[in-house]
C-alpha cells in the first residue's frame, strides 16, 4: 500500500525521484525535453555576481524562471539586454518561443516592449497583484 507523506523538507534524493520519474515519463510521452540551463549574469567589478536571468531552455522554448536587476542599474535598459542575450541564445539552440510570468507591473511593461504577449493570468495572485503569464516567438 502506498503511503503519502507532507513535508516541507524533502530530501535531494526525495526530489530526484519525482524528476526522474517525471522526466522518463514525459520522454516516453512527447520526446526528450533537452533541457539546459540557461544563464545571463551581471557582474560587478569585482567579479561577484549581482543580478541577472536564469532560466532554461526546453522542448524549443525558453522559459526564464529568475530575472533581478539591481537598483542602481534599473532604468537603463538592461532588462531588455539581458532578455535579447537569453533569447539569441534560445535560437541558438533552436527554440521558437519564449516564455515568462510575473506580478510585478514594471516587470510586465518591461517585457511588453520586448515583444511578449500576455497569455493567461491569476488575478489576486498576491493581494491584489494579478500573475501575468507572456509569451514571444523567437
Amino acid at each position: 500500500m502506498a503511503r503519502i507523506d507532507v513535508t516541507a523538507s524533502p530530501s535531494g534524493e526525495d526530489l530526484d525521484a519525482i524528476l526522474r520519474s517525471l522526466t522518463s515519463y514525459n520522454e516516453h510521452d512527447v520526446g526528450p525535453a533537452d533541457r539546459i540551463p540557461l544563464a545571463v549574469l551581471i557582474r560587478n567589478e569585482e567579479g561577484e555576481t549581482i543580478g541577472g536571468l536564469s532560466g532554461y531552455t526546453s522542448w524549443g522554448w525558453l522559459f526564464t524562471q529568475l530575472l533581478f536587476i539591481p537598483e542602481q542599474l534599473r532604468g537603463q535598459g538592461m532588462a531588455a539586454r539581458l532578455l535579447e542575450q537569453a533569447e539569441t541564445e534560445a535560437r541558438r539552440r533552436g527554440c521558437h518561443g519564449a516564455w515568462i510570468d510575473t506580478f510585478n507591473p514594471q516587470a510586465l511593461k518591461i517585457y511588453q516592449r520586448q515583444g511578449y504577449e500576455i497569455f493567461g493570468e491569476l488575478p489576486a495572485f498576491v493581494g491584489e497583484r494579478t500573475r501575468i503569464f507572456l509569451k514571444k516567438t523567437l
